[in-house]
């Protein structure tokens, strides 16, 4: 007899149009974006679904890339960024594992110690007054440690090393394993979903965090990536339409619409965040599911 063929209901049929539209509408503004930004001014400023540019162009991306030291300050985000989830993502895992060892002496007390961390701050000026006396103002250091320790992430990996089976650690502790030894040779192996989860929040918030950049730093060799797209936008003579042209650059400023310079920015601004994601996809949802379900 040959394989029985599955019955397709209407259920599947309408399930998976709908689907489909749905990603069409989430994934169309992002192609509309890359394709505004190799476009020229007649396209951009033409009514109309653009699916594809009349020629492909490059004169936007070379306006933002000659635009004052936007490539130093691209290679500092990118330091700050890689520096920065090391950082946060070494705390978090020092931090979560005794925490989550009942344990471990005053355990309650040092949680609610982190919680109330989370919920209250000082604010900006005593930041600022804090950064200040530590010497670190104008300096790198003042955009990554501040934020090093975050309650919320080691809350998140806490929850996921307390779903772990004690069994584990308990034939390590039999074979003469030192802790130090379980954390960095059976617990963090076993953990990526979770690490990788925290790593993305860290290198998202670093790569698009621009105040800080803005009130520690003067020195424009230091500045972050964001500042200088920021400084660039606000420099440039805004229309009513926002349509407003620029010049520069060997361009007039029929060949180059503001609009054309906000996508390459876009495009430009998320482009290494959006391809760090696909590797770290098949670990998030499972990361942060079981990490905030345990309390």
């Amino acid at each position: 007899m040959g394989a029985t063929r599955k019955k397709i209901s209407l259920f599947d049929i309408l399930n998976v149009t709908g689907f489909i539209l749905f990603s069409i509408i989430v994934l169309y503004p992002f192609w509309q974006t890359i394709v505004l930004s190799f476009s020229d001014a007649n396209a951009s400023s033409s009514l109309g679904v653009h699916l594809w540019p009349d020629r492909w162009i490059m004169d936007a991306y070379e306006f933002v890339f000659s635009y004052g030291n936007i490539m130093r300050a691209y290679v500092n985000t990118i330091i700050r960024t890689v520096a920065g989830t090391i950082l946060i993502v070494t705390f978090t895992v020092l931090a979560a594992y005794p925490l989550s060892k009942k344990e471990l002496p005053y355990r309650n007390f040092f949680t609610i110690f982190f919680l109330i961390a989370m919920f209250f701050s000082g604010g900006m000026i005593p930041d600022y007054l804090l950064i200040k006396n530590l010497g670190l103002l104008d300096n790198s250091l003042s955009l990554i440690l501040p934020s090093a320790v975050n309650v919320f992430f080691i809350i998140i990996m806490r929850n996921y090393f307390m779903t772990i089976d004690k069994g584990i650690e308990e034939s390590a502790i039999i074979d003469g394993a030192n802790y130090f030894q379980i954390l960095t040779k059976i617990i963090i192996p076993i953990s990526k979903p979770v690490i990788a989860t925290v790593a993305l929040w860290a290198a998202v918030y670093h790569w698009n965090e621009w105040f800080h950049a803005l009130v520690y730093i003067q020195d424009d060799a230091k500045t972050v990536l964001q500042i200088v797209v920021r400084d660039m936008l606000t420099a440039m003579d805004l229309s009513s339409n926002q349509a407003a042209s620029v010049g520069g650059g060997g361009m007039s400023s029929s060949e180059l619409l503001l609009s054309n310079v906000r996508a390459a920015t876009v495009i430009i601004s998320i482009g290494p965040i959006v391809l760090i994601y696909p590797f770290v996809q098949k670990y998030f949802i499972k990361g942060i599911m079981i990490g905030s379900l345990k309390g």
